[in-house]
């Protein structure tokens, strides 16, 4: 068990590098001004951390969640400019709160995943609150791309809450949110909007974290239920 968690806690450390290197790499290629590098830097170590369940990425995420929204402002994404000043400024405390008193030892947050009534629960809040939000934004002329912008607030809204919970299937909704980014950013982008294919080129290493993150909060949630399993044996030899 030690050696499996050693083995994963420098597999941790190599992906945070990766992704430092990658957006560095792509910020120096594509960033117009200092400020829209610091926005996709910030943002790359912020999903970075929180993958590999370090409660610092809440940290850096407060910059990211400022930042961002002024980037977005500027390319009529009001719904995004909404979800990050007024939900994941708040919730960025909130979750580095509640991760303080759930970090082991090894500084990485405790693990766990959701049961299946609870993932279809899930999911048809993302789809009503999509639909009702969509709607909502459109009533604003300047809205650009009504539903995909509501799809990514709302998938950003429930996966925040699950991220504070712990629970593993944050990474499937991100997966989607990342998919959907891309999407709506390459839009902004084809019509000239600021600095798009910088963003685009975030939400791809984005998406590679989700896919990543899903992976290590997979094996963190099982190692979780083992232990207590394990747990839960010694003190029923105890009792008797």
């Amino acid at each position: 068990m030690t050696t499996k968690a050693s083995r994963i806690g420098r597999l941790d450390r190599v992906w945070l590098v990766f992704l430092l290197l990658a957006g560095m790499a792509l910020s120096a290629c594509l960033a117009t001004s200092v400020f829209d590098a610091t926005v996709s830097l910030s943002g790359i170590l912020c999903v970075g951390l929180i993958a590999i369940g370090r409660r610092e990425g809440y940290l850096v995420g407060l910059y990211n969640s400022l930042s961002y929204s002024i980037l977005a402002y500027g390319n009529g994404l009001y719904g995004e400019v909404y979800l990050n000043i007024l939900f994941f400024v708040p919730t960025g405390v909130v979750g580095y709160v509640m991760w303080s008193r759930h970090t082991g030892r090894d500084r990485t947050v405790e693990m766990r995943q959701l049961g299946w009534p609870q993932r279809l629960m899930v999911a048809t809040v993302c789809v009503a609150c999509t639909v009702g939000l969509g709607f909502v934004l459109g009533l604003n002329p300047r809205q650009n791309t009504p539903f995909i912008d509501a799809a990514t607030n709302v998938l950003s809204v429930v996966a925040t809450f699950l991220m504070m919970w712990r629970y593993k299937e944050q990474w499937l909704l991100y997966i989607l949110l990342n998919i959907v980014t891309i999407g709506m950013w390459f839009l902004r982008f084809r019509a000239g909007g600021a600095a798009g294919d910088l963003m685009i080129t975030m939400w791809v290493l984005f998406l590679l974290n989700s896919l990543f993150g899903y992976w290590r909060w997979h094996a963190g949630a099982r190692r979780a239920r083992l232990a207590d399993g394990a747990n839960s044996e010694e003190s029923t030899c105890d009792v008797v």
